[in-house]
């Protein structure tokens, strides 16, 4: 695939965890959009079948695969290095994410899975892809989660270091995600750049709402009550992804808001702004997760570079 800038108009936008779910369908909408995207996975077999799903459905999609695993920072640091050889980068839209089971995993390099992968994997790739984003038009999108409301960071270990409370751990690395990407579209704005930090969430979205794409796995199976209520409560993935894509390359985003569904408790309906719980702009806990997050991860972010 050719690493050519592209035409006017078009962007190159890098998805992870492209290969299913959110992810699949926000890079099928770019591709549809005519945007070059980078799926960004962590298996190349899933990867080459998202790849030959969106070809079936998007005429001349334009797409590059990138090799990505937010569970090792290795693979972190690896990945960034490519990203200079595909020319200028539009838009990271960080989506990959895990949830986890009632015994804990752990990253390669030890951290809870949760946290390891949806924030502090995440949190590494966005410091270390920044130089390679346009500095004029350049986006980072942070897959927020209606699980943030339900959630708190301790102020004196934010990361949770050493605890694990199952699907408890799921809402806490949305919310560090969250307090993540509203302090780093400060920080960007108080370092003279211009490169937007958005946060967007897909409300209640469901694979089993979605359009079938058999080739491509469901990101995981839902209880049959969700399924029941998915007409009238909920949406598939392909609407879940429509915030996401907005706050990636649409008109009139600014860095620091929150896109949502519009629908009743944002779980369901079009892409709007939406409010977050104050407790995911809390500036106190954020720098401190930022901090933490700097000291396991060994990444440092250098904005002033970026003004």
């Amino acid at each position: 695939m050719s690493a050519d800038t592209p035409e006017p108009g078009r962007r190159t936008v890098v998805v992870t965890g492209a290969s299913a779910g959110l992810g699949y369908h926000a890079a099928e909408q770019l591709a549809a959009q005519g945007h070059r995207v980078v799926l960004a996975t962590r298996n190349p077999d899933r990867g080459g079948a998202a790849e030959r799903s969106i070809r079936k459905h998007v005429d001349d999609a334009d797409l590059v695969h990138l090799h990505l695993d937010l569970a090792d920072l290795g693979s972190v640091r690896e990945a960034a290095s490519e990203l200079p050889g595909l020319g200028p980068v539009h838009a990271l839209l960080n989506n990959a994410g895990v949830v986890g089971s009632a015994r804990p995993q752990r990253t390669a390099q030890g951290f809870e899975l949760q946290v390891g992968t949806n924030h502090l994997g995440h949190f590494a790739w966005t410091a270390l892809a920044l130089p390679a984003l346009d500095q004029d038009t350049g986006r980072v999108v942070h897959l927020g989660s209606i699980a943030h409301r339900f959630a708190t960071l301790d102020r004196t270990d934010p990361l949770a270091v050493g605890r694990y409370e199952g699907h408890r751990q799921y809402s806490r690395s949305k919310l560090a995600v969250m307090l993540f990407g509203f302090e780093l579209a400060q920080r960007l704005g108080d370092a003279g750049s211009r490169i937007r930090s958005v946060v967007a969430h897909p409300g209640l979205a469901l694979d089993a709402a979605a359009p079938p794409r058999p080739d491509v796995a469901p990101t995981r199976s839902e209880p049959a009550w969700m399924r029941a209520g998915s007409g009238w409560v909920a949406q598939g993935k392909d609407a879940g992804a429509w915030p996401l894509v907005h706050a990636a390359v649409g008109d009139g985003v600014r860095s620091g808001e929150y896109w949502g569904p519009g629908g009743p408790l944002q779980f369901a309906g079009s892409p709007t702004l939406v409010p977050a719980r104050p407790r995911a702009h809390d500036r106190t806990v954020a720098a401190r997760l930022w901090t933490a997050s700097e000291r396991v991860t060994g990444v440092t972010f250098a904005l002033d570079a970026l003004g």
